[in-house]
């Protein structure tokens, strides 16, 4: 799957008190990587920017002076989003101000990108798992070891990427996973002494049968507690359950 870590930064909220876009943000990801795609771009928004909004992105009104409108470059955003999934965290504010944007031009074709892209909110992902906690963009950094030292300010294009890295942190489970076999002995992967992911022991032919040990109901229950509370962490059955489906399908 295609997806689009987006992020926006504007004059001030709510979009309804005549607020708009003034930087947008994104990077691409296929198969929960990064590929180095990006779009970015500073708009003129023909008014000015809150105080309140101005300390916390640092974009000046006098910055902003000269650069293309929305209406510049809504083809080009357009194509870039469009088919994707949108990752974005609090999905509701930055999809609202971007419809709008599309309804102040007349594109009222796109003035709901939620017809055109798959919208995944990071925040709401973040709320379900962490309940009770701070799930800002800084505090999940934080939670999952993102290093965000660069983000004194906010801005679009900065935090599209740490966003990327947060929901690729949340969302992939283990990995790494060691084949030497050898950690309880202390020895590292590279110590000749220790065992080798690539050595072969063969066990004796005539060594004596194991004991089957057969999963009680208790033990079954709690293997499905388990697969239930992982689906819902990921967002989806886990490799184990998908298996047994298969099999009794």
């Amino acid at each position: 799957m295609r997806s689009v870590v987006l992020d926006t930064e504007t004059t001030g909220m709510p979009v309804t008190d005549g607020h708009r876009v003034i930087e947008i943000g994104c990077v691409e990801l296929m198969g929960r990587r990064l590929t180095g795609r990006h779009f970015h771009v500073y708009l003129q928004p023909d008014r000015e920017s809150d105080e309140g909004a101005i300390g916390v992105h640092g974009i000046t009104n006098e910055f902003l002076v000269g650069k293309p409108r929305f209406g510049e470059v809504a083809d080009e955003f357009f194509e870039f989003i469009t088919g994707a999934q949108l990752i974005i965290h609090n999905a509701a504010f930055d999809v609202g101000f971007l419809n709008n944007e599309f309804a102040l031009i007349g594109q009222t074709d796109r003035a709901d990108i939620t017809q055109h892209c798959s919208i995944l909110d990071t925040l709401m992902m973040a709320r379900a798992r962490h309940p009770g906690q701070r799930n800002s963009l800084d505090a999940l950094c934080k939670r999952y070891g993102v290093d965000n030292s660069g983000r004194e300010l906010h801005g679009a294009l900065l935090d599209s990427e740490i966003l990327a890295d947060v929901y690729l942190a949340m969302t992939g489970g283990q990995t790494s996973l060691s084949l030497a076999g050898n950690a309880s002995d202390g020895h590292e992967s590279g110590d000749s002494s220790g065992s080798q992911a690539t050595e072969i022991r063969r066990l004796s032919a005539d060594r004596p049968s194991g004991r089957i040990i057969r999963a009680s109901e208790s033990d079954l229950a709690e293997h499905a507690a388990r697969l239930q509370a992982i689906a819902k962490s990921a967002g989806g059955p886990s490799l184990w359950a998908q298996l047994l489906d298969a099999q009794t399908h």
